[in-house]
């Protein structure tokens, strides 16, 4: 359960600004349904550049709900030329933070009120512009995207990039790629640790039964033993030895010596194998 402040819980009950406008003379829209996350920002801008009114459209969680309200808060009333200044920083702040993996609902605010600050100008808008090369298919982000959230928010990690940009948090195939261009752009490659993402209970279940069945039972039935999983807890492995195993003086030794070292090499260094009950 994520920890919201009570400006989100505030904006997310009671959103201020949602809706359309009709006669706006800017829109911009970013996000698509398909990843999750989408948000059309709508403003009204008066002839002197001071942005009458603004109301959003967004499809998402609370966190984007809220990033959204707080956005169209801030801007009613300010010159477009201080509105071209709003980073996703200031946005989150306005709500008095939000959870380290949801900040990209922020940046999500950041990039329509810049598609719609281009639209206002007549500009091409950043949906229309081929920038960079998708680096995560799976969200469609790019390589200059990512770029610019390690630049301004100072990520150091392989975890916060998805946290700011999505990027990395489906199949997980462009963390390589990740990893280089978070090199690339702190230029301290030996120095910054990339947190690798932490299995999660499927794809750890998975994982423990494969080498299960891969590597551990056929070596236990050389010796006429046998192995089932019975449950998963987190990290904790619940097995039964069967066979020539199960009533064996040297079962505790094959549980922490073979089966629970086998699977911390080649799953998860943190795995505890205990024997279920009888």
């Amino acid at each position: 359960m994520w920890e919201y402040t009570d400006k989100v819980r505030e904006l997310f009950l009671n959103p201020k600004n949602a809706g359309e406008i009709p006669d706006a003379n800017a829109v911009g829209e970013v996000g698509s349904l398909a990843c999750g996350d989408a948000l059309k920002l709508f403003l009204k801008i008066d002839d002197d550049g001071v942005i009458e009114d603004a109301k959003f459209q967004t499809f998402g969680c609370a966190s984007a709900i809220a990033s959204s309200s707080a956005l169209t808060e801030m801007l009613k009333g300010m010159p477009v030329e201080d509105a071209e200044k709003i980073t996703n920083k200031e946005i989150a702040a306005y709500l008095g933070g939000l959870p380290k993996e949801k900040m990209h609902c922020s940046v999500m605010g950041q990039e329509a009120l810049e598609a719609c600050l281009l639209d206002y100008r007549g500009e091409e808008a950043p949906e229309k512009i081929t920038e960079g090369e998708i680096v995560c298919h799976c969200f469609g982000v790019t390589d200059v995207a990512i770029r610019r959230a390690v630049e301004e928010n100072g990520i150091t990690t392989l975890e916060d990039i998805t946290n700011f940009t999505k990027a990395g948090g489906g199949c997980g195939d462009c963390h390589e790629k990740l990893e280089e261009i978070l090199f690339d752009v702190l230029g301290k490659k030996r120095e910054v640790k990339v947190e690798a993402k932490p299995l999660t209970n499927i794809q750890r279940m998975q994982k423990v039964m494969q080498v299960i069945d891969e590597v551990i039972r056929p070596s236990l039935k050389q010796d006429g033993g046998d192995i089932e999983l019975v449950d998963l807890d987190g990290t904790d492995v619940i097995v039964s030895l069967r066979g020539a195993c199960g009533s064996c003086p040297s079962a505790k030794l094959t549980l922490n010596d073979f089966v629970q070292k086998t699977l911390r090499e080649q799953v998860e260094p943190d795995i505890r194998v205990r024997e279920a009950s009888s």
